[in-house]
C-alpha cells in the first residue's frame, strides 16, 4: 500500500470521526514529509530505521509507514475504516456522471494536507475537468488563512500548473470568511480577480437568527460572492455542533435573487445543508453546487455523498453549476460582478 495514501486516509478518518484536531494534524504532517521523498529514498530511510529522525514522524506514523511499505493495510487504518460508517450514496449514480468538477477544496497553503499539484492530479485522475482552489482567507488563523500577498503568490502558481496539467483547469478561488456584519475577509480588488468565491461563516455560529440572517444575506448580495458554503455549520460527529439559526426563506431567496449557489457540502461530518433546507433552497430558485470541501486528495472522492443527497432531494441536475462546462461556469461567476 502507498504510505502517503495511508497517512492521508488516516488523517481524513480522524477528522470525520471528531477526534481531537492534533491527531489528524500529526498524520497530515507525516504525510507532508513523505510527499517530499521518492519511494526509493523512503525505503532507504525505513530500512535504516531512521524514519523518526524525519520531521513529523513519530512512533505511530512510523508504524503505519512500515506496514504500508510491507504492502500491508496498516492496522491503525484498518481499525479506523472498520469503525467508520460511510454515508449513504446509493443514488449518487443519478447525478455524479454529470459532475465535471469540484468548487471547494483546500491545499497545504491553508489547512489542507497536500500540495496544489497533488490535489489537482488526483482530481484529474478521478475524471474532473476542473477544480477550484479555495484556501481560507486571512482571518481564519487556525487554518493558516492566506494574506493578500500569499494569495497573489498562489495565483502565480496556479498559472504555472495550468500550463503543466492541461487540459485540466485549476480555477483560482478562495473560501472567504463572512465577517460578523456580512462583509468579506478579503479585499474587493483581489476577490474580483478570482474565478470562484465561496463565502462561509466560521465564527459566532450561535449568533441570533435575525443577526445571522442579515449577515448571510449581505454576503450573498456582495457582487464578488458566488457560492454560500456549508450554510448551517453543523457537525454530525464527536460532540457535534448544532445548526446555525437563520431565516432560510430570506437567505435562500437572496441567493436566488442574485443568482448565487447554495453548496451541498459532501464532507461526511457535515452533510450540509440538512435535507429540509436543501429542498427549501431548490424551491427558492437558488443554484446548487456539490463540493467535497476536500483537505487531502482522497477526500475529493467524497462528492458522491453529496450527489446522493441531491438525487434524494430532487435537485434538478441542470441547476447544479459544477455539472456545467467550464466556460459556462465562468460566465456565470463573472456575471455576478459585471
Amino acid at each position: 500500500m502507498d504510505p502517503l495514501d495511508a497517512l492521508e486516509r488516516i488523517a481524513g478518518l480522524l477528522s470525520r470521526s471528531g477526534a481531537p484536531r492534533y491527531k489528524a494534524e500529526a498524520f497530515k504532517k507525516a504525510a507532508a514529509t513523505v510527499a517530499q521523498l521518492t519511494d526509493e529514498d523512503l525505503r532507504t530511510v525505513a530500512a535504516a530505521r531512521h524514519l523518526k529522525d524525519l520531521p513529523g514522524i513519530g512512533a505511530r506514523t512510523e508504524q503505519v509507514i512500515m506496514q504500508a511499505l510491507a504492502d500491508q493495510v496498516p492496522a491503525y487504518l484498518y481499525d479506523l475504516e472498520k469503525g467508520t460508517a460511510d454515508p449513504d450514496m446509493s443514488r449518487a449514480g443519478e447525478v455524479m456522471p454529470a459532475v465535471r468538477g469540484d468548487l471547494h477544496l483546500h491545499s497545504d497553503w491553508s489547512d489542507g494536507g497536500a500540495s496544489v499539484e497533488r490535489m489537482a492530479t488526483r482530481a484529474r485522475d478521478i475524471g474532473h475537468e476542473y477544480l477550484a482552489l479555495t484556501d481560507h482567507s486571512p482571518r481564519l488563523r487556525v487554518a493558516h488563512g492566506l494574506s493578500e500577498e500569499r494569495l497573489r503568490e498562489q495565483l502565480d502558481l496556479v498559472g504555472e500548473l495550468n500550463e503543466k496539467l492541461a487540459p485540466l483547469r485549476i480555477l483560482t478561488g478562495i473560501e472567504v470568511d463572512i465577517l460578523d456584519d456580512g462583509s468579506l475577509d478579503q479585499s474587493n480588488e483581489l476577490l474580483a480577480q478570482l474565478d470562484v468565491v465561496v463565502a462561509s461563516v466560521h465564527s459566532k455560529l450561535r449568533m441570533d437568527s435575525r443577526s445571522m440572517t442579515r449577515r448571510m444575506a449581505r454576503a450573498m448580495e456582495n457582487p464578488h460572492t458566488d457560492i454560500l458554503g456549508h450554510c448551517t455549520g453543523r457537525m454530525l460527529v464527536g460532540k457535534g455542533r448544532p445548526e446555525s439559526e437563520f431565516d432560510s426563506e430570506v437567505v435562500f431567496g437572496t441567493c436566488a435573487e442574485h443568482d448565487k449557489a447554495v453548496e451541498i457540502n459532501s464532507r461526511p461530518e457535515r452533510l450540509d445543508p440538512p435535507s429540509r433546507l436543501l429542498r427549501e433552497a431548490v424551491e427558492a430558485g437558488a443554484k446548487i453546487t456539490i463540493d467535497s470541501d476536500a483537505h487531502s486528495p482522497h477526500q475529493l472522492e467524497w462528492q458522491p455523498y453529496g450527489a446522493h443527497r441531491a438525487a434524494v432531494n430532487e435537485v434538478p441536475v441542470d441547476r447544479i453549476v459544477n455539472t456545467w462546462p467550464v466556460d459556462d461556469l465562468l460566465a456565470w461567476t463573472t456575471s455576478h460582478s459585471a
